[in-house]
């Protein structure tokens, strides 16, 4: 065996959680791997919006990292407060560790310095905590003008805004006061999901059926009391606003050296990032695909098989091919689904999948068999 033995992961999302899997899963006790995240439990990204309309709560979603029990994996639950990659150090709120090899899984954080008045006039839901806010909150709106906005690209699960919208109309409608309110979806882009024209295509039709207003090619600059300014100046009142946070790498990423335009460049097929024995993967990274948990994960598994090949020796592995399918929320007990290819054809590439009840199983088994799979349950 090769002298590599320490694999140090920074996060466990979607891709820190699945490289850990997959490394015990193949190598077993014959390396260490230390996988460290702030917090103490896994919370689905989905899941936010089932406990933001009453669904759920969060304490029924809540995978927690302590049942993480796989040979040669041991989870800290750290801070991680400085990262030298090229000496592949790694200081914590809990001390210092070394690696031989490091793969930064740490996310993107959310800027609301970035856009004014939001933190004190608006409401988010792409936190667990935002989320859990919204749930004590829309149960009672019941008049006015809702707006659904986005206050920066690239953000997380681009789906997710066109979901909130529509489950919000699902919800209001349940409650019998969709007649007394408006709701409006503000989005930087030209259409809901650009790589995929029919998915746009079904949203746009969804709002159209449903009364919500779509505006296009716009975000929200900042927010005021009562009302929105979007980033051509024009403005839109609100009773209700479910923002969007502009995203950013986090602090400890910035200030390490590795980030170039706000995220950390990586090779495309690799993902190394310019340091060696260095690898970044998911919303930290800078690779030309989506910030979802899916790709995160497709990512994990490329990097998986390279170390893999250190540490045993053999051929590196397929490149990574960017391919990943998101579900979508259309309401009525029913969820749609986009396949994307991002990276193995001159150009991104998009199907999509009506929206059935089927699929609202099929999304149930992506959860629960990462579930089983990365907790063991």
């Amino acid at each position: 065996m090769a002298a590599v033995e320490r694999i140090l992961i920074l996060g466990a999302g979607f891709g820190g959680l699945e490289l850990a899997s997959g490394l015990s899963e193949t190598l077993g006790g014959d390396v260490d791997v230390t996988l460290i995240d702030k917090s103490d439990s896994f919370v689905f990204g989905y899941s936010k919006l089932d406990v933001m309309f009453g669904r759920t709560t969060l304490d029924a979603v809540e995978l927690p990292y302590r049942e993480i029990a796989k040979p040669g994996v041991r989870f800290a639950q750290e801070t991680v407060t400085a990262i030298d990659p090229a000496a592949r150090r790694v200081t914590t709120d809990a001390g210092n560790h070394d690696a031989d090899i490091l793969v930064v899984a740490l996310g993107a954080d959310y800027d609301f310095d970035a856009t004014p008045g939001l933190a004190e006039f608006g409401n988010e839901f792409y936190s667990v905590e935002g989320a859990e806010r919204l749930a004590a909150i829309l149960p009672g709106f019941a008049r006015g003008h809702a707006i659904v906005g986005v206050c920066g690209a690239p953000f997380k699960c681009p789906p997710a805004p066109s979901e909130a919208a529509l489950l919000l109309h699902e919800d209001l409608t349940a409650r019998g006061v969709r007649d007394a309110c408006e709701i409006s979806i503000v989005i930087p882009f030209g259409t809901p999901v650009p790589p995929s024209p029919d998915t746009s295509a079904a949203l746009v039709e969804a709002f159209a059926e449903r009364g919500i207003e779509f505006v296009s090619g716009r975000r929200v600059a900042s927010v005021e009391p009562g009302r929105a300014v979007l980033d051509d100046g024009s403005q839109l009142p609100f009773d209700l606003f479910l923002g969007v946070p502009k995203h950013r790498a986090p602090d400890v990423v910035l200030a390490s050296g590795m980030a170039e335009d706000g995220y950390v460049p990586v090779d495309s097929k690799t993902l190394q990032t310019a340091f060696p024995g260095v690898y970044a993967i998911g919303d930290v990274a800078s690779i030309g695909v989506p910030k979802a948990g899916v790709f995160a994960e497709g990512a994990a598994r490329i990097v998986a098989d390279s170390v893999v090949a250190t540490v045993r020796g053999g051929d590196q592995p397929r490149p990574y091919d960017g391919r990943g399918s998101c579900y979508i929320e259309f309401g009525a007990g029913r969820v749609g689904r986009v396949d994307v290819d991002f990276l193995s054809g001159p150009k991104p590439t998009g199907t999509f999948r009506e929206p059935s009840a089927a699929l609202v199983a099929e999304k149930h088994e992506f959860g629960s068999s990462r579930g089983a799979r990365w907790f063991g349950r």
